[in-house]
């Protein structure tokens, strides 16, 4: 008897899984076709485009203006505490406003005075971190903006970084 028990038991809980399947298999082929049709309209262009297609542009990338630079010459600097490097060698450029130059040689000394000076006062080990370069040119950029104006300098580019 006890066998029968058992499998009336076993026959009654395989309907009530079946019906708890359901709702689960009706909302992943929900979440399928929800997420295929989100993807398709984004992918065609029919939600979310950006307006910023080759076609679409204002002004085409062969007729845009090519970017100003001032050179920063070649920089030797002693590190401020000894280490296992005691020398910096850096150049760069500097990206000037469209038809700005002339007003950003102005700032020239002062421009080598705020890298100078931020150079000199740097930590010799955090110049051997891998991301030093990201964190140096984001912080000359900005002091260079605060020397000359945001609208004056629009980039700092590091073509040379030796530590010696």
């Amino acid at each position: 008897m006890s066998q029968t028990a058992e499998n009336t038991g076993s026959a009654d809980e395989t309907p009530k899984k079946k019906k708890a399947l359901l709702p689960i298999l009706v909302g992943m082929l929900g979440a399928c076709l929800l997420g295929g049709g989100g993807f398709y309209m984004v992918y065609s262009g029919l939600i979310l485009s950006a307006g910023n297609t080759a076609e679409g542009s204002s002004v085409a990338p062969q007729n845009r203006p090519a970017p100003t630079y001032m050179m920063i010459e070649q920089l030797t600097l002693s590190l401020a505490t000894p280490g296992p490097s005691q020398h910096l060698r850096l150049s760069a450029h500097i990206e000037i406003a469209e038809g700005r130059l002339t007003d950003a040689e102005l700032f020239r000394p002062r421009f080598l005075s705020v890298i100078n000076t931020y150079l000199r006062a740097i930590d010799p080990s955090d110049l051997e971190d891998p991301t030093a370069l990201l964190r140096l040119r984001a912080q000359l950029l900005r002091r260079l903006q605060m020397v000359a104006g945001e609208d004056l300098v629009n980039d700092f580019l590091i073509t040379e970084f030796i530590l010696n």
